[in-house]
């Protein structure tokens, strides 16, 4: 598979679970550097290029892409989340229309809150690694589907979509991961670029899938970095921050979770790559703007 032994490498690697870092300090350095951070109520409700929404669901990930009024979801959060996913996608961003849902990888902390989603607006189309998976929430999701005439596609690397002027890219999908008990592994991988700004979505994506990406020569710099696994200290590896670059790297995970994440290896890596960490525990949903030039974020609004 082209991944020269490193993955396992990175496998002996794995850190250990340490104390929650507070990363206040590298937030105001990036808010002085990289982004002017605006709280909720003091964005302009227009939008006239493209907005990431990362919501904050807990120990999961949910992100919302808009663009010249289209809209795709990545990922729903886990299910004891899906009244605020709900909510915001009706009440706060009143979507009636989602072109794409994303279902990165088949468990529940990411596709628990996609039936709501699902049932909030219709959908044009569902991107997935697999189309079959025992679990409540998968049948959940897929019924949905089902019901509204959304169809389910697996992706490959290479596949284009247009979101506005938005291009969307799959850098990876590894469907033959979930056979080798690697579901993780199997995230679908996406890189959103717009005018001058990019984005990566990872996923839940390990350091078998950096690696595989590296080998293909898949095109990783980026200005926001959505981190994988919600930091867990098997990705994020050192080879694939260098190329990635990001100034921004958000991460999606819930407050004193059982697992350790963000794991202090990641953010130390982070930061040896000069990136700012913006993280849903700390502040909450937050929201990037771009205008295809410049980046800039508020945050603040809490899931209830």
């Amino acid at each position: 598979m082209g991944t020269n032994g490193r993955p396992e490498q990175a496998r002996r690697k794995g850190g250990s679970p340490v104390k929650k870092i507070i990363s206040i300090l590298a937030v105001i350095v990036f808010v002085c550097v990289f982004l002017p951070l605006r709280f909720p109520g003091t964005a302009s409700d227009s939008l006239t290029g493209l907005r990431v929404h990362f919501l904050d669901v807990g120990q999961g990930d949910c992100a919302i892409i808009q663009c010249d009024g289209e809209a795709m979801v990545i990922d729903g959060g886990p299910k004891d989340a899906s009244q605020y996913v709900y909510a915001y996608i009706r009440d706060t961003l009143k979507l009636t229309h989602l072109d794409y849902v994303v279902s990165t990888h088949p468990h529940g902390d990411h596709i628990g809150g996609l039936a709501a989603v699902l049932n909030a607006v219709p959908a044009d189309l569902v991107l997935t690694p697999v189309t079959e998976w025992d679990s409540r929430d998968f049948r959940s999701m897929k019924a949905c589907a089902a019901r509204q005439g959304a169809a389910l596609a697996v992706p490959a690397a290479g596949d284009v979509l247009q979101l506005g002027r938005a291009v969307v890219t799959v850098l990876h999908c590894w469907p033959e991961a979930i056979r080798e008990g690697r579901a993780n592994d199997a995230s679908i991988v996406l890189r959103v670029d717009f005018g001058k700004t990019s984005f990566l979505f990872t996923g839940d994506a390990e350091d078998w899938s950096e690696y595989m990406m590296l080998d293909a020569g898949a095109c990783l710099r980026a200005d926001v970095l959505k981190v994988s696994h919600h930091g867990s200290g098997s990705a994020c590896t050192g080879e694939f921050l260098q190329a990635v670059q990001p100034k921004c790297a958000v991460i999606s995970v819930g407050e004193g979770n059982d697992y350790g994440h963000p794991h202090g290896s990641v953010l130390r890596r982070l930061a040896s790559v000069n990136c700012t960490v913006l993280r849903t525990d700390e502040l909450g949903t937050v929201v990037l703007e771009s205008d295809g030039n410049s980046i800039t974020a508020r945050a603040g609004a809490r899931a209830q």
